[in-house]
């Protein structure tokens, strides 16, 4: 092969396709302890909590069931979703991080919600939810049982590593591998 072919193969070897890289973060989500309290009544709670390197993250309680919402821009963003039955959220926030843009940057969030059965009260499930973080398209993107599926962090890692293609007000919210959470 002459040296010119082989090096122009080379380069293009080299210049392939871009591939996202991605990397996790994690945060302590402890609303006791890390979080200010902003409001509170007899009909639920709502917290500032730290991110990751200070990105926002709301939390909020009412009706036994748990809301994040995260941004700078919290107020333009939608109200937030929550599970269908009762729950509380894990303490640990993981951030997933793309270096798309040539430096590191949160593109999604996977939190573990421990679910409750209506009737009893008692937990019932873990769901892992994967929220999508895009100014004014950020929501749930995928639910990953955590019970059902052996590998449901790395389901949950490749549902958050999508994040940025799907679009809140149409697409459906994915349930990879077996899910029987409710």
């Amino acid at each position: 092969m002459k040296p010119f072919v082989f090096a122009t193969l080379a380069v293009l070897a080299l210049a392939g396709p871009a591939q996202a890289q991605f990397t996790s973060a994690y945060t302590d989500l402890d609303l006791d302890n890390d979080c200010l309290v902003l409001d509170a009544d007899d009909f639920g709670v709502s917290w500032s909590c730290p991110g990751y390197k200070g990105y926002p993250v709301h939390v909020s309680e009412g009706d036994l069931r748990f809301t994040i919402v995260y941004g700078f821009n919290i107020d333009k963003e939608p109200g937030g979703q929550t599970l269908g039955p009762f729950n509380r959220l894990g303490d640990t926030l993981e951030w997933r991080l793309s270096k798309a843009s040539g430096r590191w940057l949160p593109v999604a969030t996977i939190v573990r919600y421990h679910i409750a059965g209506i009737d009893t009260g008692v937990d019932s499930g873990q769901v892992l939810v994967v929220t999508q973080l895009a100014e004014g398209n950020s929501c749930h993107i995928a639910y990953v049982d955590a019970r059902a599926n052996s590998n449901a962090n790395e389901l949950a890692r490749a549902a958050a590593d999508r994040a940025g293609k799907f679009d809140c007000g149409t697409d459906t919210i994915a349930t990879p591998g077996t899910f029987a959470a409710w």
